[in-house]
């Protein structure tokens, strides 16, 4: 069962051909485009469902490996996501830079890069604060460890 869940499941299992998105774009394999399609519903499904939560978009940032390797999947969100005033700048997106939005867009599109590293380690400096403080008689036990705020919100941290 673990095996099929973590590594026969996704991209692979719906293509039958890789889990690399790179792979999937460049194949001409129908499967490939396949998975390629899901990917992105996934991708404006999750748009849209934010975007009806909070009532409307001012900025969509791309991270991640979407960041990174995949101009192609932010075009396509970015077309899927039209309706909600996104449109993304071919030759922007293209070249990878930080605002790949027309300009006068109404909601500004972002790549932004991720720092996992720095993320993991907010997280353990939170949670070593949250045990610092509550084992010790000092109250500033998270400002020596240089995290000025961790308050937990589905899993992000706030700091400085």
């Amino acid at each position: 069962m673990v095996t099929l869940l973590y590594e026969q499941s996704g991209l692979l299992g719906v293509s039958g051909i890789s889990g690399d998105m790179r792979t999937l774009i460049d194949s001409d394999d129908p499967l490939a485009a396949e998975a390629v399609d899901l990917f992105v519903y996934r991708i404006a499904r999750e748009i849209g469902s934010l975007a009806a939560a909070i009532g409307g978009l001012d900025t969509l940032v791309f991270k991640a490996g979407i960041r990174q390797n995949a101009p192609y999947i932010r075009e396509r969100a970015g077309a899927v996501a039209g309706w909600l005033a996104v449109n993304i700048d071919h030759k922007l997106n293209g070249r990878g830079d930080e605002v790949i939005s027309l300009a006068g867009s109404d909601v500004d599109a972002l790549v932004i890069p991720t720092d996992e590293e720095r993320a993991v380690g907010i997280q353990h400096l939170c949670a070593s604060s949250f045990v610092a403080r509550t084992l010790s008689a000092e109250p500033d036990a998270t400002r020596a460890a240089g995290v000025s705020t961790c308050q937990e919100f589905g899993g992000s941290s706030m700091v400085r």
